[in-house]
């Protein structure tokens, strides 16, 4: 549902009717990944994809159907080799849908909209739904904050609430999202986890701000790149000490230009381990000082730009300053993958894939001919 975060809360504010089908378990090969969603209207109108085509129709179908009667419903979805006309999936995986409806006069209307609403702006939030357990609390949501704090009930009892809530805020503490089972059971002291209860399964959606890309240098392969950042949903900053090159005019794509030595600039920001940093300088005098801290920072990716014999010079100043061999295995330099790139455009798009690779556990090369899967499990990589 917070996939669709902007749309969906600005629905709620115009008080529609809707049902939101959510991707809550996947097997095998699927083309969207757990979280992913698609939203119906009672106009109709549809937002979102589960399936990027397969089972679309379907699952539309069930959204106006949960919109009309009010109840959630999960449904799975797989290929079928015997019914050559079944609703299912091409690529052999199979994905498991829960289709929730938010209507207008429904109890927990104002825990989806907070939710919402809350994403929709770029704050910190999770949204936990019971996507599996006893009849009755099929998609029924709890919202937890930064601080631990609930709101709303998955209609149960209070120490199941008390137990989700802790399971959700630790899934957002690391920003993941993703199923967990909380025991339904109560053990007669207050406390959930008796062992005999049965289990409830939820699905945590995580909203976080959105993750920070940080180029240095105001050069045209960082104008490119801002806008590559900003496509790949990041926070892209661009700084550089020179206040004639780096003006907001130059970078349109760039949420913020600063202008200041970039190892200063590095030294003043809390970065966390979704930052990317790429150096797009290769001038000694900023490069230096600012990798030797990059590279002690527990950020992402660090990608650095210049030649193979800018990147050797480089390797060698770092030494000299004190950087160890562990530290540098982290530098991508020359920064990007092989894609034969020429425009500042291509040059942005070789380094865009080399950060999604990184960040998704990809090796980079051709899926044409390879044995690597083509959708891996974030967590995994």
């Amino acid at each position: 549902m917070l996939d669709l975060a902007e749309e969906l809360h600005r629905w709620c504010e115009e008080g529609r009717d809707f049902a939101v089908a959510t991707v809550v378990a996947v097997r095998g090969s699927a083309p969207r990944p757990v979280g992913a969603a698609l939203a119906v209207d009672a106009d109709g109108t549809v937002i979102g994809s589960v399936s990027g085509g397969c089972v679309e129709g379907a699952v539309y179908d069930l959204c106006l159907a949960a919109l009309a009667d009010g109840e959630s419903v999960r449904e799975r979805f797989g290929y079928s080799d015997e019914d050559a006309f079944a609703v299912g999936l091409t690529c052999g995986g199979v994905i498991d849908i829960l289709v929730t409806p938010v209507r207008a006069d429904a109890p927990d209307r104002g825990v989806h909209a907070a939710a919402l609403a809350t994403a929709a702006r770029g704050g910190t939030a999770a949204l936990a739904r019971v996507v599996h357990g006893p009849a009755g609390l099929l998609g029924r949501p709890l919202l937890v904050g930064p601080d631990g704090t609930a709101a709303g009930t998955l209609g149960g009892t209070e120490a199941l609430d008390a137990a989700a809530a802790r399971e959700t805020a630790a899934l957002l503490d690391l920003g993941h999202t993703g199923t967990v089972r909380v025991a339904y059971g109560d053990d007669g002291a207050g406390e959930s986890g008796s062992r005999c209860g049965e289990q409830v399964v939820l699905l945590v959606e995580s909203s976080l701000p959105p993750p920070r890309m940080i180029v240095f240098g105001a050069v045209d392969f960082a104008a490119a790149l801002a806008g590559a950042g900003k496509f790949l949903g990041y926070h892209v900053t661009v700084c550089d000490a020179r206040p004639v090159f780096a003006t907001p005019g130059r970078f349109p794509a760039a949420d913020e230009v600063v202008v200041d030595w970039p190892h200063r600039y590095l030294d003043s920001q809390e970065l966390d381990g979704r930052t990317v940093l790429c150096v797009l300088t290769h001038d000694a005098k900023f490069d230096i000082p600012l990798l030797e801290r990059a590279l002690r920072l527990p950020v992402a990716y660090v990608g650095a730009m210049g030649s193979r014999r800018t990147h050797e010079d480089r390797l060698g100043r770092l030494r000299e300053a004190g950087v160890g061999e562990a530290e540098l295995d982290r530098l991508r330099s020359p920064i990007g993958l092989d894609l034969g790139a020429r425009t500042p455009e291509e040059t942005a798009l070789s380094i865009a894939a080399e950060i999604v690779a990184t960040r998704r556990g990809g090796t980079g090369v051709p899926l044409t001919g390879a044995h690597t899967p083509i959708h891996r499990d974030a967590r995994a990589a």
